[in-house]
């Protein structure tokens, strides 16, 4: 039976028009080339785009950054599919809990969540089984890549990743966002850095106590650890720090979750899209690069970015397609052998035909059977 999805409206999946407008806006004041110099990692790029093509196949990421536990766990991670001839995208949002097999030395692979490859790959001594084409920041990325071949099918030659900071910086230079809050939601739960393992004042005999409850309560337990979150359903103005913690929020009990938290992305996605293609976005194009450089890698070279500057005046003709991975289509809760939750194919672990003949379809300009449950979002 055809699993169940929803259709929604072209604003949701603007992270195309979003990403690629910023950096054709960058390319028109002439300074790509400084900023590229930046961003670019260096160790090998992906394949220069020959003048005719027209599919390219880009992975996406965002990740914590800074100081605090899990600083390279991807948060965020797309596969990005674009046809200049049909004017076509699709954009397949991966789940971080996804269960992936990561080829190892002598051929016996082991497991993972997704959004620990990108880490495996630059701290590659804390995994001595990953095979050393995967070690570094490129092969970290060439290992995301190929994780997400396995999954959709989507053959992705370059990168672009972002860290939280980025994201922060990048809204207040922009002057913030109006987002369009669909669901109002309250998030008792989310930790404040650098509290991780602050005390709260307690001493030894109530810290202990405290311990009896933290698994259950946390924010009970220990509240100086956490900050409670409310957000009013309509129009909201958010500044960077506020939008940060609206797209990474997932423990409010009306609205939690990793799937809730990738449908607040695509409402933060459609604010940014507005805000880029404003009249009053153009000033800020300089400064917001400046702050951008120490934040943004990718492998893209500048002759696939320039392969865009003809795609602007036509981006309002692409159809767009975004497929959100869930429960409600190709994906079943499960544990693993160390009792891990976990996210596995509903066909059954590495078993992703459904998914990928679906995707096929897409590719090929066809549709998925529209149904009431969240997955597939088109314009």
């Amino acid at each position: 039976m055809r699993s169940k999805k929803k259709w929604f409206s072209r604003p949701q999946v603007a992270l195309l028009v979003g990403g690629a407008v910023l950096i054709i806006s960058l390319l028109i004041f002439g300074t790509i080339r400084s900023f590229y110099t930046n961003i670019s990692t260096g160790s090998r790029r992906g394949p220069t785009p020959a003048p005719e093509q027209t599919e390219f196949g880009v992975l996406l990421m965002g990740y914590g950054g800074g100081s605090h536990e899990g600083t390279y766990l991807t948060d965020t991670i797309m596969a990005l599919h674009i046809n200049t001839k049909t004017k076509q995208a699709v954009l397949v949002s991966v789940p971080r809990d996804t269960w992936v097999r990561i080829p190892a030395d002598g051929g016996a692979a082991f497991y993972s969540k997704i959004n620990a490859a990108y880490q495996m790959g630059l701290f590659p001594k804390n995994y001595p089984r990953l095979l050393d084409q995967f070690h570094g920041e490129q092969g970290a990325a060439d290992l995301i890549k190929g994780l997400l071949r396995t999954i959709t099918g989507i053959k992705t030659d370059y990168y672009l990743a972002i860290d939280f900071a980025g994201f922060h910086k990048a809204v207040d230079i922009l002057g913030g966002l109006d987002i369009n809050v669909q669901k109002g939601f309250d998030d008792y739960e989310y930790p404040i850095e650098g509290k991780k393992d602050d005390t709260c004042g307690k001493d030894e005999a109530q810290f202990q106590e405290a311990l009896l409850i933290a698994t259950d309560s946390p924010e009970l337990a220990f509240p100086c650890r956490f900050e409670h979150l409310h957000f009013e359903k309509g129009l909201t103005h958010m500044d960077g720090e506020t939008a940060l913690k609206f797209v990474r929020s997932r423990h409010s009990a009306e609205d939690g979750g990793d799937f809730a938290r990738a449908r607040r992305q695509q409402e933060f996605l459609a604010a940014l899209r507005e805000k880029v293609l404003s009249i009053g976005f153009l000033p800020k194009i300089i400064p917001l690069m400046n702050e951008l450089d120490d934040h943004i890698r990718t492998d893209a070279p500048p002759e696939l970015i320039q392969k865009f500057i003809g795609e602007a005046g036509s981006a309002s003709q692409y159809r767009v397609t975004q497929v959100v991975l869930s429960t409600d289509n190709y994906l079943k809760n499960s544990v693993s052998a160390d009792r891990q939750y976990i996210l596995i194919s509903k066909q059954g672990q590495d078993v992703w035909t459904k998914l990928r003949g679906d995707i096929q379809v897409l590719l090929q300009g066809g549709s998925l059977t529209p149904s009431p449950s969240a997955g597939v979002m088109k314009n």
